[in-house]
């Protein structure tokens, strides 16, 4: 299993907060809702099986908006848990009131930071798989090192997906997609699903957000990796 080096771990995170205005009706479900579905910040392991009520597959998603793919994930695999880390409250709680409207149950939140909770709360190898949809590309050549894909990233991914799981990414940002095939294509704990160099296409998975939508009335792309952890990876 891949090492994490201990200087990249204290300078990495998974997100620059920007905390918008909240509405009423989110509030309101941070504060009812959240004691049900939401994991506290802190340092202790988090029991998924305990937390889920069962022992399904668990998907992360890091930086999961306004939860729109978490949501309909969550409704069209009922077999599978989803867990969803956003730090971003107007999000969980937008999020939180879906979850209340749909009745969905296989979905659980946290705000703390992903890295933080990868590195310390999460077993080795007990996910799934992990998503990560459209993080920010940090355009600006000066900011490249805050992308969230990078190495190190993927060496503590690695740690927590089981031999065999999935790691889906996908940007409508094409530098930042040429720069996370490059990283990838070069990881030693995962393999390209559709090859090396190669995008995959969307794939029913990835539901298609407004977001998305609305990108592509800019004519902007969408590049999807689809990769899986190495079986015998030592």
């Amino acid at each position: 299993m891949p090492e994490v080096d201990p200087k990249y771990r204290r300078t990495l995170r998974s997100f620059v907060r920007r905390e918008g205005r909240l509405t009423v009706g989110q509030q309101q479900a941070l504060e009812q809702l959240f004691p049900r579905y939401g994991v506290a910040d802190g340092e202790t392991l988090i029991d998924l099986p305990q937390l889920f009520g069962n022992d399904h597959d668990v998907v992360l998603e890091i930086g999961f908006g306004n939860g729109e793919s978490l949501i309909q994930n969550a409704i069209d695999n009922p077999g599978k848990n989803y867990f969803g880390v956003e730090v971003h409250r107007p999000g969980v709680g937008h999020l939180l009131m879906r979850i209340a409207e749909t009745g969905v149950g296989n979905i659980r939140v946290a705000t703390q930071d992903a890295v933080e909770i990868i590195e310390g709360r999460l077993a080795a190898q007990c996910l799934a798989g992990i998503q990560i949809f459209f993080p920010d590309p940090w355009p600006k050549k000066r900011h490249h090192k805050r992308r969230l894909i990078q190495t190190g990233f993927l060496d503590l991914l690695a740690t927590v997906i089981k031999p065999g799981g999935s790691l889906h990414l996908a940007t409508d940002w094409q530098p930042y997609a040429e720069h996370m095939l490059t990283v990838t294509d070069r990881h030693p704990a995962f393999i390209n699903a559709a090859g090396a160099g190669t995008f995959s296409p969307r794939p029913a998975s990835r539901p298609l957000t407004k977001f998305e939508q609305r990108g592509q009335r800019l004519g902007h792309e969408v590049y999807d990796l689809q990769l899986t952890t190495i079986i015998n990876r030592g």
